[in-house]
This record gives C-alpha cells, structure tokens and sequence, in this order.
C-alpha cells in the first residue's frame, strides 16, 4: 500500500478505471455476440441493425483506448464478411 497521498488517490483512480473498463469491454463482448448471432439466424434487417450497433460500440471502445484499432478492424471485418454471406 502507497503511502504518499496522490499514490494512493491513483490506486483509488486506476481501480475505479478498471471497472469502468470491464464494464465496457463486457458489454462489447455481449454486443458482438448478439450481432454475430442475429447474423447466423438469416434475419436480414435485425442482422443490419445488430451490426450496426456492434460497430458503433467497437468505435467506441476505440476512442476510449480499451480496444486497440487494429483487433477493433478485425473485428468488424469479421462480421461484415459474416453479414456478407447470408445477403447471397
């Protein structure tokens, strides 16, 4: 345990962080799993929205840094090619 006082204000910080972190990178998680399963159903117009959504949280998370843009690219690309399939 620090003992200088803004040491221990940043363990206090960087464990609230760490949650807020968790939270989001969970509900990514559940998103993109949502849409990929929307996707696998055939529904074409929740398929859309659902990917919608899933990429506007992956921007999200990459503004907020808890997503590096290259695993959020993969990401995305990995559905678009999943929601490309069923519109054949």
């Amino acid at each position: 345990m620090p003992n200088i006082k803004s040491a221990m204000k940043r363990v206090k910080v960087n464990a609230s962080k760490r949650l807020e972190n968790q939270m989001v990178r969970s509900a990514l998680k559940t998103t993109i799993k949502k849409a990929g399963a929307a996707i696998s159903e055939g529904g074409r117009e929740l398929a859309d929205s659902e990917f919608r959504l899933a990429v506007s949280k992956i921007d999200k998370a990459v503004k907020k840094g808890i997503l590096h843009k290259n695993t959020a690219a993969r990401k995305k690309s990995a559905l678009a090619l999943k929601l490309g399939r069923i519109a054949q």
